[in-house]
Protein backbone atom coordinates (compact mmCIF):
# COMPACT_ATOMS: atom_id res chain seq x y z
CA UNK A 1 0.00 0.00 0.00
CA UNK A 2 2.59 2.89 1.16
CA UNK A 3 4.10 1.97 -2.75
CA UNK A 4 1.15 2.64 -4.17
CA UNK A 5 0.71 6.28 -1.79
CA UNK A 6 4.57 7.02 -3.02
CA UNK A 7 3.16 7.00 -6.64
CA UNK A 8 0.47 8.77 -6.08
CA UNK A 9 1.93 11.36 -4.23
CA UNK A 10 4.70 11.88 -7.33
CA UNK A 11 1.91 11.86 -9.96
CA UNK A 12 0.27 14.65 -7.82
CA UNK A 13 3.72 16.20 -7.74
CA UNK A 14 4.22 16.08 -11.70
CA UNK A 15 0.87 17.46 -11.93
CA UNK A 16 1.49 20.41 -9.67
CA UNK A 17 4.77 21.25 -11.72
CA UNK A 18 2.90 20.85 -14.66
CA UNK A 19 0.35 23.31 -13.80
CA UNK A 20 2.08 25.73 -12.29
CA UNK A 21 4.84 26.15 -15.28
CA UNK A 22 1.50 26.21 -17.77
CA UNK A 23 0.05 29.22 -15.96
CA UNK A 24 3.62 31.19 -15.66
CA UNK A 25 3.98 30.06 -19.50
CA UNK A 26 -0.16 31.62 -20.03
CA UNK A 27 0.54 34.32 -17.95
CA UNK A 28 3.79 35.16 -19.87
CA UNK A 29 1.77 35.25 -23.01
CA UNK A 30 -0.71 37.25 -21.91
CA UNK A 31 2.49 39.89 -20.43
CA UNK A 32 3.12 39.76 -24.23
CA UNK A 33 -0.33 40.45 -25.71
CA UNK A 34 -0.76 43.73 -23.27
CA UNK A 35 2.74 44.93 -24.16
CA UNK A 36 1.56 44.71 -27.85
CA UNK A 37 -1.28 47.14 -26.95
CA UNK A 38 0.71 49.60 -25.21
CA UNK A 39 -0.37 48.22 -21.39
CA UNK A 40 2.94 48.13 -20.09
CA UNK A 41 1.59 48.43 -16.57
CA UNK A 42 -0.67 45.25 -17.40
CA UNK A 43 2.51 43.42 -19.08
CA UNK A 44 4.67 43.90 -15.75
CA UNK A 45 1.45 42.86 -13.54
CA UNK A 46 1.72 39.63 -15.81
CA UNK A 47 4.95 38.91 -15.98
CA UNK A 48 5.06 39.00 -11.80
CA UNK A 49 2.35 36.96 -11.72
CA UNK A 50 3.97 34.50 -14.11
CA UNK A 51 6.76 34.30 -11.82
CA UNK A 52 4.81 33.38 -8.90
CA UNK A 53 3.74 30.98 -10.56
CA UNK A 54 7.39 29.64 -11.57
CA UNK A 55 8.26 29.88 -8.01
CA UNK A 56 5.30 27.89 -6.99
CA UNK A 57 6.73 25.36 -10.02
CA UNK A 58 10.18 25.60 -8.60
CA UNK A 59 9.06 24.69 -5.05
CA UNK A 60 7.31 21.38 -6.53
CA UNK A 61 10.53 20.50 -8.18
CA UNK A 62 12.59 21.54 -5.06
CA UNK A 63 10.40 18.92 -3.05
CA UNK A 64 11.25 15.85 -5.84
CA UNK A 65 14.64 16.77 -5.67
CA UNK A 66 14.91 16.60 -1.71
CA UNK A 67 12.60 13.30 -1.83
CA UNK A 68 15.84 12.04 -4.18
CA UNK A 69 18.58 13.58 -2.26
CA UNK A 70 17.55 11.60 0.87
CA UNK A 71 17.21 8.37 -0.57
CA UNK A 72 13.37 7.99 -1.98
CA UNK A 73 13.95 7.49 -5.60
CA UNK A 74 11.13 8.01 -7.91
CA UNK A 75 10.20 5.92 -10.91
CA UNK A 76 11.15 8.00 -14.16
CA UNK A 77 8.14 7.80 -16.01
CA UNK A 78 6.97 9.74 -18.81
CA UNK A 79 4.58 12.24 -16.94
CA UNK A 80 8.09 13.42 -14.51
CA UNK A 81 10.09 14.26 -17.47
CA UNK A 82 6.72 15.75 -19.05
CA UNK A 83 6.69 18.18 -16.07
CA UNK A 84 10.39 18.97 -16.21
CA UNK A 85 10.10 19.85 -19.96
CA UNK A 86 7.35 22.11 -18.88
CA UNK A 87 8.88 23.99 -16.53
CA UNK A 88 12.26 24.59 -18.47
CA UNK A 89 9.72 25.76 -21.33
CA UNK A 90 8.31 28.30 -19.03
CA UNK A 91 11.72 29.78 -17.42
CA UNK A 92 12.17 30.37 -21.52
CA UNK A 93 9.27 31.61 -22.09
CA UNK A 94 9.60 33.90 -19.22
CA UNK A 95 12.88 35.02 -20.60
CA UNK A 96 11.78 35.74 -24.10
CA UNK A 97 8.06 37.63 -23.04
CA UNK A 98 10.64 39.84 -20.67
CA UNK A 99 12.49 40.48 -23.74
CA UNK A 100 9.73 40.99 -25.98
CA UNK A 101 7.92 43.51 -23.83
CA UNK A 102 11.32 45.62 -23.89
CA UNK A 103 11.36 46.08 -27.52
CA UNK A 104 7.35 46.88 -27.76
CA UNK A 105 8.12 49.51 -24.98
CA UNK A 106 11.23 51.17 -27.36
CA UNK A 107 9.06 50.60 -30.57
CA UNK A 108 6.29 52.88 -28.54
CA UNK A 109 8.76 55.10 -27.21
CA UNK A 110 9.87 55.81 -30.71
CA UNK A 111 6.40 56.46 -31.86
CA UNK A 112 5.53 59.02 -29.52
CA UNK A 113 8.44 61.34 -30.43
Amino acid sequence: MAESSEEEQQLMQAMGLITNAGNAKSLAMEAIHAAHDNDFTEAQAKIDEANKALIEAHNMQTKMLTAEANGQHSQLTLLAVHSQDHLMTAITFIDLAQELIKVYHKLADSDSK
